[in-house]
């Protein structure tokens, strides 16, 4: 027990009101200063804005979108946006080859590819984390096995691995999602052991160790936490990668099945009207362009407000 813990012991119940304050304190300051390094890329702040209104735009979606996303029109079939020659303000973006509003199947969309996101990066982090927390800890021949494979996984293109693996498992957006996730882990995996050999060779693990921390312990509570920066960083990069490869899968006919609104699928639906419709292709590759680069603005701002490195004393 250090001398501050046995003096607040000694205190008695009293001293866990400023112990619990100064943690308070030191918690608001850090927040404030990850928040001054993080604001002062207007790239990142951009990127933010953009992706709140992304989110927003997805939870509202039953709200603002004013038509079915798969519900067709055989009397509106092409129609260009309201502002070309023989559009209509019923349909702000036009219609599809089979008369299905594409405005609101954008709208629809984006849920599709926050949850392709969400759930890729969750599958990805978990295994990734958990497998490098492993390889990095144990070491040895259990270490290297683990990062022969990682290798192996690595020297695949990354698109062509989850063409194979949705090919094994069935096409469908269920699988593309988890081919999409079993194809990014190892970024995590090698990331994870990296930070941990690091780590666990510091004072703060040998004396953790000492007074009789457990293995599991060590890494859960002890090195993990000192890990997260940089693994932040690599999630939110992941997310972009996740929605581009998904949407790359629904373009070659292996993710989304139509009539599901997802961006991908809408960008295949259209290839044959390239020439003489050009608005069913170019608003849903807007629409990944623009979420894909917010993302990556946002990383890169994250990447400066956590790497020690990057920051200017």
């Amino acid at each position: 027990m250090s001398h501050i813990e046995a003096q607040e012991a000694a205190e008695g119940v009293g001293a866990d009101i400023p112990t619990t304050r100064a943690k308070r304190s030191v918690r608001r300051q850090m927040l404030a200063e990850f928040w001054s390094y993080f604001s002062e890329n207007r790239g990142a702040l951009v990127g933010l804005a953009v992706f709140g209104l992304v989110v927003l735009i997805a939870f509202a979606a039953p709200l603002i979108a004013p038509h079915s996303p798969i519900a067709q029109n055989r009397d509106a079939l092409l129609v260009p946006p309201f502002w070309q020659d023989g559009g209509s303000t019923a349909y702000l973006l036009g219609t599809d080859a089979v008369g299905r509003d594409i405005l609101s199947r954008l709208i629809y969309g984006s849920q599709y590819s926050l949850f392709i996101g969400v759930l890729v990066v969750v599958i990805a982090v978990t295994v990734g984390i958990a497998i490098g927390l492993i390889a990095g800890y144990v070491g040895g021949w259990l270490d290297t096995a683990i990062m022969r494979v990682m290798d192996v996984i690595l020297a695949f293109p990354s698109l062509l691995l989850a063409l194979v693996l949705v090919a094994v498992l069935g096409p469908g957006l269920v699988n593309a999602m988890i081919a999409i996730a079993l194809v990014l882990q190892p970024h995590f995996v090698r990331l994870t052991r990296a930070s941990v050999m690091a780590e666990k060779q510091r004072d703060y693990v040998t004396a953790a160790r000492v007074v009789g921390a457990s293995p599991l312990r060590l890494m859960l509570v002890t090195i993990l936490p000192n890990c997260l920066g940089p693994l932040i960083v690599q999630a939110t990069l992941s997310f972009s990668n996740a929605i581009l490869d998904a949407a790359a899968l629904g373009f070659l006919g292996m993710g989304a099945q139509p009539p599901t609104p997802e961006w991908g699928t809408m960008l295949a639906e259209a290839r044959e009207f390239i020439l003489r419709a050009w608005w069913v292709v170019t608003f849903p590759g807007l629409a990944i362009l623009i979420t894909v680069l917010a993302i990556n603005l946002v990383g890169d701002g994250l990447r400066d407000a956590l790497d020690p490195k990057l920051k200017r004393s």
